[in-house]
């Protein structure tokens, strides 16, 4: 099998290789510090002794597994610590794919493009089910969608990359149906500390054994690098995920979950309001520009993108390039994300230099 490079990758070499200055809005990497408590358990963990250094239990430190269920209300047994959430993805769909119950996984269009790409990796194949146009979930075309040989529903809320984050009573129906056809849900919540509505609901609370939770800590630490993530498993699915991952990875960095416990212990409910309306800041000056320039655009519910659409300027990765050699803004293109908004662009709200881009765009689309 061969495989395609993500146009994330594309598109920052692109930029890599520019000569001239552009602000770089490509990919989620949080431009804020982490929290305080985070570097201190980095400095402390660089004193401990040797053994410290070695091998970690594979599905994670007891300490962290155990702070991560009492704070998500569940059974330590059940919490399997990966290398970020993509790992976490990864395990939860190896789960669904390997029971040989069908190979359809349904993805909601825009998605996330790792998403497809795990899918065949993983031998199964992508049915994009397309999104309201406010980026809400259509649980009629779900419905409509699934079949027997439904394997697996992705959903990922708040949402990358319209914002939108899902009514929970329709993640519920989609869970429900999941049940009906003995399908399994994952449900990606790694923007959930970015919930810009106060609406969101973590899956969770949905009493079933068909549904996957995934999240983690880059996006809410601001600790991309750190790749600590982690999945929470049905008990009947959860020590073949643990293994699986003991396969991969054997296990995620002992010194990350240290500092990851600290940070969950030092970051206060401030901390995340702080980043969260450090995001509603940007997300005004971001679309009062789009405005200016004429553009429509999505204005985020949750997680920190913003969708944009030029009248004659189509999401394409030749209409970046020029955006990048023109305008010196890079985004991402729309055709990356599935069909739905193939003809818009992506920006990540991720840099101090948003009000920049905003006016660079306004004077090229002027």
């Amino acid at each position: 099998m061969e495989y395609e490079e993500p146009k994330f990758f594309q598109v920052m070499g692109y930029v890599g290789e520019a000569e001239h200055d552009v602000v770089d809005m490509v990919s989620g990497n949080p431009d804020w510090e982490p929290p305080e408590a985070l570097r201190e358990g980095l400095k402390e963990y660089a004193e401990f002794e040797p053994d410290r250094f070695q091998y970690p239990p594979s599905d994670g430190t007891a300490e962290l597994k155990a702070e991560i269920a009492q704070r998500r209300g569940v059974d330590p047994e059940r919490v399997v610590i990966t290398n970020g959430t993509g790992e976490a993805n990864y395990l939860g769909m190896a789960a669904a794919l390997e029971r040989d119950l069908g190979d359809e996984v349904l993805l909601t269009d825009p998605v996330y493009p790792y998403y497809p790409g795990k899918t065949r990796m993983l031998g199964g194949e992508p049915t994009f089910v397309p999104a309201n146009r406010d980026g809400s979930l259509d649980v009629a075309a779900y419905r409509e969608a699934m079949s027997d040989d439904t394997a697996l529903v992705v959903l990922n809320t708040p949402n990358n990359p319209t914002g939108a984050v899902y009514d929970h009573a329709k993640v519920e129906e989609i869970v429900r149906l999941c049940e009906e056809h003995d399908a399994l849900a994952v449900v990606d919540e790694v923007y959930d500390h970015f919930d810009l509505s106060g609406t969101f609901e973590s899956a969770l609370t949905i009493d079933s054994d068909r549904r996957i939770v995934t999240s983690g800590f880059s996006k809410s630490l601001a600790i991309t690098g750190f790749r600590v993530g982690y999945a929470i498993f049905p008990e009947w699915l959860a020590e073949n995920a643990k293994a699986r991952h003991m396969l991969v990875n054997v296990a995620t960095t002992r010194p990350g979950q240290h500092a990851v416990l600290r940070g969950l212990e030092g970051a206060d409910a401030a901390y995340y309001e702080a980043a969260r309306e450090l995001v509603r800041e940007r997300v005004d000056t971001f679309t009062d520009a789009l405005d200016a320039a004429g553009a429509e655009y999505t204005r985020p519910d949750g997680a920190f993108y913003v969708m944009a659409r030029f009248d004659g300027y189509p999401g394409t990765m030749a209409n970046v390039e020029r955006l990048i050699d023109e305008a010196g803004v890079a985004g991402m293109p729309g055709e990356g994300f599935g069909e739905a908004y193939d003809d818009w662009l992506r920006f990540a709200l991720v840099t101090p230099r948003v009000e920049e881009a905003a006016d660079r765009l306004a004077e090229f689309f002027a």
